[in-house]
């Protein structure tokens, strides 16, 4: 009797593990994505009511992080996904890359098909947040136009002045931005206080700024059609040993 318990107890504990997806994601939209998990219902769907809960007492969600500061070196990109992909996506029924093709040069596609993985719709995390119509409004209107987004506000010394080495070759900044016009800041939050490091941030290069705040965007749009798919598909067969959707992994 105690076996037959058992054994209907792990059959049950199976069943909560499947139907998950597991997300790999820029450092850089770690942020927005724990905010959307919460939104939508996708920690713990069963301990939040209304339209956006998924399930009942289900994890839907793993979200492993690469480091925000292969921004600057997209080469490596493909083979820290692939990494990823080949230590752990068999033990999902789903794998959702939260990256555009980003400089990859078409790696980060090749890595995905081999996996059966999708990724953001556009070529990088300024088309998926603004929407592809008003970003090619953007560039239409002004070609040379260089993006921030909340993130990128918030480091941008880390990662344009001293990533770019603009700290020690102050020089370099007409070398790197002397062809473009302006700084358009595309803002997840309403915060004045990025809003005036923004200001800062344009000063420093020499370029006007334009704000648009465009919230989540397509982010969020796509991480709920590939989450609620996810949730409503046939159970599948995955690995015992899931990582807790409580947990954020950041590698680097």
């Amino acid at each position: 009797m105690a076996q037959h318990l058992l054994a209907e107890q792990n059959v049950m504990s199976n069943k909560r593990r499947q139907r998950r997806c597991l997300v790999v994601a820029c450092g850089a939209l770690a942020k927005e994505i724990v905010a959307l998990r919460s939104q939508l219902a996708l920690a713990r769907s069963g301990s939040v009511s209304g339209p956006g809960a998924l399930g009942s007492g289900e994890e839907v969600m793993t979200l492993q992080c690469l480091p925000a500061g292969f921004h600057n070196t997209p080469g490596k990109i493909a083979p820290a996904v692939e990494e990823i992909l080949r230590d752990c996506a068999h033990e999902f029924d789903s794998v959702f890359v939260a990256y555009g093709e980003c400089g990859t040069g078409g790696a980060l596609d090749d890595v995905l098909k081999r996996y059966g993985a999708s990724r953001m719709t556009g070529a990088h995390c300024y088309e998926f947040y603004a929407g592809g119509d008003l970003y090619e409004q953007i560039i239409e209107e002004q070609i040379g136009s260089f993006f921030l987004t909340d993130y990128l506000v918030k480091n941008f010394d880390r990662l344009i002045i001293t990533g770019l080495g603009l700290d020690r070759f102050p020089h370099l900044r007409d070398d790197y931005f002397g062809n473009y016009t302006q700084l358009v800041y595309l803002s997840q939050t309403k915060d004045a206080a990025l809003l005036q490091k923004a200001f800062g941030a344009a000063d420093r290069l020499g370029l006007e700024l334009r704000h648009i705040h465009v919230g989540y965007g397509g982010l969020a749009s796509e991480l709920e059609a590939v989450t609620k798919a996810v949730a409503k598909a046939a159970p599948g067969k995955i690995a015992p040993s899931p990582q807790s959707i409580e947990q954020l992994h950041v590698r680097g």
